[in-house]
């Protein structure tokens, strides 16, 4: 990855470009970006800069053995940590190391749901266990094999379990010579403190709307009415923004609004039955239809409010909106959110996802009611 590949974000690649050519690079950077954003490019970039052997003032030369290696993912000096589920392949990176080149490669913009699916997690959350964490100490105890810097660079940290986080807080604060961490985050308030304190934060922002459709014409070959419109409902997400393509294969709007139906009719049968299905779908699939539950919520919170203008629906969803609105209150909705809130609390701690649905769904269903 070069950094004229990555649209946008100029004053955050001047900013590193500037930090290795004055030798003020820290050995420890915090890549801080919401998901679909381009931090993990950004860091990807950043390694090939470090290592290639004809820099330009502005980027990586792209053509040298260190450039093209790391641009297939296979330069012996970089070495990349990623979150998996334990399966039969295994509980650590390597295991999966072919599948996260071709994934990778295909898109550096990708999510957590989106790499779980590609493994075949099924119903297992993505960690980094502590067997990877004393994987990365083994590999920084060797030298550098042919580039300026050995760069370990790990995708989504706040995954780290307590015991994996605490056997790298030594080697993060005292690494060996010419080691370089790129670590790659959507969510550092789940980080420990320690670890953010061993680090340099580097901010990377959402897309804009004008960054995501030039990217969706340039590489989707999208038509101008088109990517714009998709860049609109992505909101700065480019991963959304690229499933939203192929949109008739995304349910979660029609399983919300099946569900708040339900919720409305009081249904118990029917609830009991959606609760079934519930819990046959895959963490990241269940974790997945309450984000996007929150989400609703927090438009419909807007439209109740007067704030219509900042919605970002397509029209079917900004319908459902506009309807289901009329039925809750403010009050009943600060509830709902509540109560998501809790369920998503509980779904992250293993709790039996049927129970859970159940428990939310007549609890929704008495509210609506009430509101109603």
């Amino acid at each position: 990855m070069l950094f004229s590949e990555i649209i946008g974000h100029t004053d955050t690649k001047q900013t590193l470009l500037r930090a290795v050519q004055n030798n003020h690079l820290a050995h420890a950077q915090l890549f801080d970006g919401p998901p679909g954003s381009a931090n993990l490019a950004l860091a990807l970039a950043l390694a090939t800069y470090v290592n290639c052997e004809d820099r330009r003032p502005d980027d990586a030369c792209g053509r040298c053995a260190s450039c093209i290696k790391i641009q297939k993912l296979v330069h012996p000096d970089l070495h990349m940590v990623y979150p998996v589920a334990n399966t039969s392949k295994g509980k650590t990176s390597e295991a999966y190391l072919a599948d996260w080149r071709k994934w990778l490669l295909d898109n550096p913009y990708r999510t957590l749901p989106d790499w779980l699916d590609n493994i075949g997690a099924d119903n297992k959350q993505g960690n980094i266990s502590v067997e990877e964490a004393r994987n990365i100490l083994q590999k920084l105890s060797l030298k550098a094999y042919e580039g300026a810097y050995k760069v370990m660079l790990i995708w989504l940290p706040e995954l780290l379990n307590i015991a994996s986080a605490n056997a790298l807080l030594k080697v993060l604060e005292e690494p060996p010579e010419r080691t370089l961490f790129l670590l790659v985050t959507n969510q550092p308030d789940k980080l420990l403190i320690t670890i953010l304190s061993r680090t340099q934060r580097i901010a990377v922002r959402a897309f804009t709307d004008t960054e995501v459709a030039t990217h969706l014409r340039e590489h989707q070959n999208l038509d101008e009415t088109k990517a714009r419109r998709l860049a609109y409902l992505a909101d700065g997400n480019l991963a959304e923004a690229l499933k939203l393509i192929n949109v008739e294969t995304d349910d979660r709007h029609s399983w919300f609004s099946e569900w708040m139906r339900t919720c409305y009719k009081q249904d118990l049968v029917s609830l009991v039955k959606q609760a079934d299905q519930f819990d046959g779908f895959n963490k990241e699939k269940q974790k997945g239809l309450l984000d996007y539950s929150l989400c609703l919520c927090r438009d419909l919170f807007l439209w109740k409010e007067g704030a219509g203008q900042l919605i970002r629906l397509p029209d079917e969803e900004l319908t459902f909106v506009k309807n289901f609105s009329k039925v809750l209150t403010t009050a009943h909705l600060e509830h709902i959110i509540a109560d998501l809130n809790q369920a998503a609390y509980h779904l992250e701690r293993n709790a039996r996802a049927k129970m859970v649905m159940l428990d939310l769904s007549l609890t929704i269903s008495r509210l609506i009611r009430a509101g109603a």
